[in-house]
This record gives structure tokens, C-alpha cells and sequence, in this order.
């Protein structure tokens, strides 16, 4: 069976710099994954410059198809010379995983891959190549589902260093937080997330270094579609919803008119559950094979706003972001962060005047908008998304 590679990460930026000297570049293809990490040598701007460089080449040329001797040799000939050290330097981690599992690893300088998988930590087999007088480790493994790869740049080692750490979070360590935190099943943006905040605190909120963390995580493709707003044409309806209902996956409706069409067409009872768990959230709806049913435009406008403060990296005030709550915001945003590989919309294009903005052109609904914003944040956190406007 194919995988869905689940793929999160976050940088903590050197305090008292702008630009962070670590770069990732995550490159999906139709049968493949390519992620790429480089920690350019030292910090700012010239870190910047060398880090990006490193993971655009080496994205581009693996994503062409371009062997690991290749691809260091052109970063070696390619990356400018820093005139104080005499150097011209950049770490790099690549790893190019397939849907069936397969994966290449190449590490240079960078930490060692932490791997776990059953909540078990695993040793990596590797063997040593050396190019252009740079000793590279180089790794071919098969993946299953539920196997975790976490990436991290020296920072996250570094965490804590002459502060409450004598010698800074040992890579050991970091293994050992890592195995714990598996039992909880988590996915990559949470782990991701959760180990950067703990960089975070060991840092005392002030990072010695740029400090950056890359979670992968095997999953089984997981199909969450959403069937919002009536369409177009009256005489449509009949066919979304049968389209709808016969998708794989879970089924989401939101919005009462939307609900209504599905009532009517599919013949089965519309239920309103009149507990309001949170007066500024309006109450869910049931029928018999729909999974969740909300209210559509200020549930949509709520649970991208959730989404979008929980797929920021990082954030400095460190505000806990959750999708436990029985509410039709936590329930739709949490099978959206956690459950969702595979995003399928149906967007009704009929206007509803109740949601036109007078400052919008006449052809612009605050829906379509909601829409458009929540597709973008789930592509930023690797999602595949598919909208059918109807």
C-alpha cells in the first residue's frame, strides 16, 4: 500500500538575530517525498545564504533525480567561501522517502536521525562515503506505518548549554524524550512543536543557536471530506450529494443549508443537538452517515483561526492550542490536524447575501474566502487538498 509521509517542522531563530541560519525544504512528488535540512556555518544573513543554497540545490537536483555524489559535489563547487574561516560550509541532512515505504538517507555533520517505531528507539544501519574529502553517512531503510524520523539541527543538542544543562541536551537525551513522547501517538506538526518548546524553555526563552526540528511520520492516507454552502444550480443537488457520500473517508457538512439539501435528498432525519457547550460556537447537528454536522460560516472563520495559530511552528507566547473540546470547532479542527492526510472539498457557489461584505466585490463571499484560507494552511501543513466548486 502507498503512505502518506506526514511531514512538520519549525525553527527557533538565534536570539538577537532576524534571519534564521537553519533552512528545510520539503519537496512532494507523485511518488515520493524529499525533505532537505541545512545548518549554514554559523548564524545571520551568511548562515542564511549558505543554508538556503544547500537545500534548494540539493531539493532540486534529488527531486530531478540526481545521485547523493552528484548532488555534493554541486554544493561543494556552488557555495561561496566565507572569508574568515576559509570555508565555504553548510551541514546537510537529505531524505528522499517513497509512498511504499523505501527511504534514502544521506547525512553531513548534521546530529544523527532519531528513529522510533512501537514506541522502541531503532539504530539506523549506515555506511560511510566520502566525496570531495567530506565523509557522508548514507542509509536505505523501509519505513512501515506509524515509524517516526525526527531531524534536528544543533541547536536542539546545544538546548540548555552552560544554563540548567552543564554540557547542553545530549543527543541521548533527546532520544529518550523522544521515545517517551511516542507512546502518545502524536502527529508530526504536534511533535514537532512539542520538542521545539522544550528547546524553547531549556534556552530560557533566549536560544544560543538556531534550533531546528523536522518530524516525519508514516501514516496511512486518511480522507476527511467537507461539503459546505448549496451549489450553484438547484439542479445540482442531487449530484454533489451523491458524489459526497459515495467519497472515501469521513463526511463533514457545514452549514444549515447544506445540511438542509442533504436531509432532502439523501431522505434521512436532521437532528440539532440544542446543547450549546460554548455560547459563542453554534451547537452540532447528526444524521445517520454523516460524522459531524456544524453551522458554516463562523464555525469555518473559527476553526481557521485555531488552525492557523496551531500550524505556526513556534509561537512566542506559547499559547496551548487543543482540539479536545466536544465543541463543533475543536471536533471539526481536530479531524483536520489529526486525522486529515487527504483534504476533499465541496464548495456550493450559490451567494448567500447574509455573508456578502459591502467592501468585497459583489462575486466575493466571505465563505469562498474562509474556504480559499483553509485550503492554503492545510497545504502548509503538508495536507493533500482537493476542492470541487459545485
Amino acid at each position: 500500500m502507498d503512505y502518506f509521509i506526514d511531514v512538520a517542522y519549525g525553527t527557533l531563530i538565534k536570539h538577537g538575530e532576524e534571519l534564521a541560519g537553519d533552512m528545510v525544504n520539503v519537496i512532494r512528488m507523485d511518488n515520493c517525498t524529499v525533505i532537505v535540512i541545512a545548518d549554514g556555518l554559523g548564524s545571520g544573513v551568511k548562515a542564511n545564504i549558505l543554508a538556503t543554497l544547500t537545500s534548494k540545490i540539493a531539493g532540486t537536483m534529488l527531486k530531478e533525480g540526481a545521485d547523493i555524489y552528484e548532488t555534493v559535489d554541486t554544493i561543494a563547487n556552488t557555495l561561496p567561501v566565507c572569508k574568515v574561516r576559509n570555508i565555504a560550509y553548510s551541514t546537510f541532512t537529505l531524505i528522499k522517502i517513497y509512498h511504499n515505504g523505501e527511504a534514502y538517507i544521506a547525512e553531513y555533520d548534521n546530529p544523527p536521525i532519531f528513529m522510533i517505531r512501537g514506541g522502541a528507539t531503532i539504530d539506523i544501519p549506515k555506511k560511510q562515503l566520502h566525496i570531495n574529502g567530506r565523509r557522508i553517512t548514507e542509509s536505505n531503510i523501509t519505513l512501515k506505518e506509524g515509524d517516526v524520523l525526527t531531524v534536528v539541527s544543533d541547536g536542539v543538542i546545544h538546548a540548555g548549554l552552560g544554563n540548567i544543562l552543564n554540557l547542553g541536551w545530549q543527543w541521548k537525551d533527546v532520544q529518550n524524550y523522544l521515545k517517551k513522547r511516542s507512546v502518545e501517538d502524536l502527529n508530526a506538526q504536534s511533535l514537532a512543536k512539542d520538542l521545539l518548546e522544550v528547546c524553547w524553555d531549556l534556552y530560557y526563552r533566549k536560544p544560543g543557536d538556531d534550533t531546528t526540528v523536522v518530524a516525519i511520520k508514516i501514516r496511512k492516507p486518511s480522507c476527511i471530506n467537507i461539503f459546505t454552502g448549496p451549489p450553484k444550480n438547484k439542479d445540482d443537488d442531487s449530484r454533489v450529494i451523491k458524489n459526497f457520500i459515495g467519497s472515501e473517508g469521513k463526511k463533514v457538512i457545514c452549514g444549515g443549508t447544506a445540511a438542509n439539501i442533504a436531509e432532502r435528498e439523501l431522505k434521512r432525519k436532521l437532528k440539532v443537538n440544542l446543547n450549546f457547550i460554548d455560547k459563542n460556537i453554534p451547537p452540532t447537528a447528526t444524521m445517520e452517515g454523516i460524522d459531524l454536522i456544524t453551522e458554516g460560516v463562523l464555525t469555518l472563520s473559527k476553526v481557521l483561526e485555531k488552525v492557523k495559530k496551531y500550524a505556526d511552528p513556534f509561537s512566542e507566547d506559547n499559547e496551548i492550542i487543543n482540539f479536545n473540546g466536544e465543541d463543533a470547532v475543536s471536533k471539526l479542527g481536530k479531524l483536520l490536524i489529526e486525522e486529515c492526510t487527504h483534504l476533499n472539498l465541496w464548495v456550493g457557489k450559490a451567494v448567500n447575501p447574509a455573508h456578502q461584505n459591502p467592501d468585497f466585490p459583489s462575486d466575493l463571499s466571505i465563505k469562498l474566502k474562509l474556504v480559499e484560507q483553509l485550503c492554503e494552511v492545510m497545504k502548509s501543513l503538508g495536507k493533500k487538498v482537493t476542492v470541487n466548486y459545485v
